[in-house]
């Protein structure tokens, strides 16, 4: 009896061995249709953002994340080529949710949208972990912008003062100067942790970057999450989101962190891929709805932190396609960032670097940051530099009479000081305190 009994456990263990090993209800699917880059699957259950892996017959597996369903059909979008995959092929989840491994490790590392290291060196052994997506901070306790950030750059010190936490953008075409500027940006400015995102560009240029822009003692204080234009478009987006929750993770350590992203047009793209690949409607020039929502939701966690406890200084650079300024990300840039610096290909063509086009240029916070003389010196230089450019033409064919309007008599004669205050080498620094003394020494000068 005793051993019937020990035989009878024996096989219940055996079973439950076998339950447990057994694909679990809704956890496993099958592989139905495959269009374009998106794949389908029924007989699954998972939530958006959820991490599955297509087995293949001949054992060929390939990851993929969940970016929508419809009544039982799950939409999956592969993280890599779905070479070898067929109909009828297994899928199962991996993770319900997108969780990343943070710490200090990763500074002076080139990591991909998941993580992994792209240097060739072993991967971060980091302790903490948080979920991709963050957590949106309460408004009401959010810290204020009062202190200014030197960015080392005199045209923005001087004329488009940023404030530590603020948000803003550089807007341009391509080929105007945009990675040269954020590459000074990104050695000059004083902040304790530099964190760049280089989403959907060149490949090319990523070594590029790290290699001349940064170097290696601008590597050493940063975090560099790289996804060129070749990979996946949900890998493009992890690694925004990656570039996101590290900035925020140092951020609530207590230190100013430094968040560059280029380009948010990129991710744009990369969005609007995801979103008519699973069938939502295309509005403004063939972008969908959720690329609107997916924009200001990425620019929000940008900031001062809770409680004033650490910042985080955003800086996107937006492509204006065609050198088009309605264009509707650069649209909604403008009305979601505290700020935006405009280049200028006119100004690029005349050798004029860093091509910054005060016209059209702004930021928002500038006069709470600076005293009422600094403020009416910025906005006097501002004035004369566009009422020269606005009487350019007249100038040059000589059709205007000195004397007919006293603003433009100064504008003309101090048009070229204002030129080499502007002008700047890339590999030379200027101080905010420099800047600001040699801006009043140059609104000072009577002729």
């Amino acid at each position: 009896m005793m051993q019937t009994s020990v035989l009878d456990f024996a096989q219940e263990v055996d079973a439950n061995i076998s339950r447990l090993r057994a694909p679990q209800p809704h956890r496993t699917g099958t592989l139905v249709r495959l269009v374009g880059m998106t794949l389908e699957t029924r007989g699954l259950m998972a939530p958006l953002g959820a991490c599955c892996e297509v087995i293949g017959q001949h054992g060929h597996r390939i990851e993929a994340e969940v970016v929508g369903f419809n009544d039982k059909t799950l939409f999956l979008m592969p993280f890599n080529d779905p070479v070898g995959v067929g109909p009828g092929d297994m899928v199962r989840v991996m993770s319900l949710s997108s969780q990343v491994s943070l710490g200090p490790e990763l500074l002076g590392r080139v990591i991909d949208g998941r993580g992994f290291p792209l240097d060739g060196k072993a991967p971060p052994k980091c302790k903490d972990t948080l979920a991709l997506m963050g957590k949106p901070l309460n408004p009401m306790e959010r810290g204020p912008i009062h202190e200014v950030l030197d960015v080392g750059v005199k045209a923005i010190n001087g004329v488009l003062t940023i404030g530590r936490g603020q948000r803003i953008g550089l807007v341009a075409g391509s080929g105007v100067g945009k990675s040269v500027l954020l590459g000074m940006l990104t050695r000059f400015t004083k902040a304790d942790v530099v964190v760049i995102g280089l989403i959907g560009e060149r490949g090319r240029e990523v070594q590029a970057f790290i290699s001349e822009s940064l170097g290696p003692e601008g590597l050493a204080k940063s975090v560099v999450v790289a996804a060129p234009a070749n990979v996946s478009p949900v890998l493009r987006l992890k690694a925004t989101h990656m570039t996101h929750v590290i900035a925020e993770y140092f951020r609530d350590q207590g230190l100013n962190v430094l968040m560059l992203c280029d380009s948010l047009t990129r991710v744009a793209h990369a969005q609007r891929e995801i979103g008519l690949a699973i069938g939502e409607p295309p509005t403004a020039k063939g972008y969908p709805p959720s690329v609107f929502a997916l924009l200001p939701n990425l620019i929000e966690r940008g900031g001062v932190g809770r409680h004033g406890v650490g910042s985080i200084t955003a800086i996107y650079t937006v492509l204006a396609e065609g050198d088009d300024a309605s264009d509707p990300i650069v649209d909604i840039a403008r009305a979601s960032l505290d700020g935006q610096v405009m280049l200028s290909r006119k100004l690029a063509d005349s050798a004029h670097y860093p091509a910054i086009e005060l016209n059209g240029s702004i930021s928002r916070l500038m006069q709470s940051l600076l005293s009422t003389d600094d403020l009416k010196q910025a906005n006097k230089l501002r004035r004369l530099w566009s009422l020269y450019q606005q009487n350019i033409d007249l100038v040059q064919v000589g059709a205007y009479q000195m004397g007919s309007n006293l603003e433009l008599d100064e504008a003309i004669r101090l048009h070229e000081r204002l030129v080499n205050f502007l002008r700047q080498d890339m590999h030379i620094s200027q101080d905010y305190e420099s800047t600001r003394q040699e801006m009043r020494q140059l609104m000072s000068q009577e002729g």
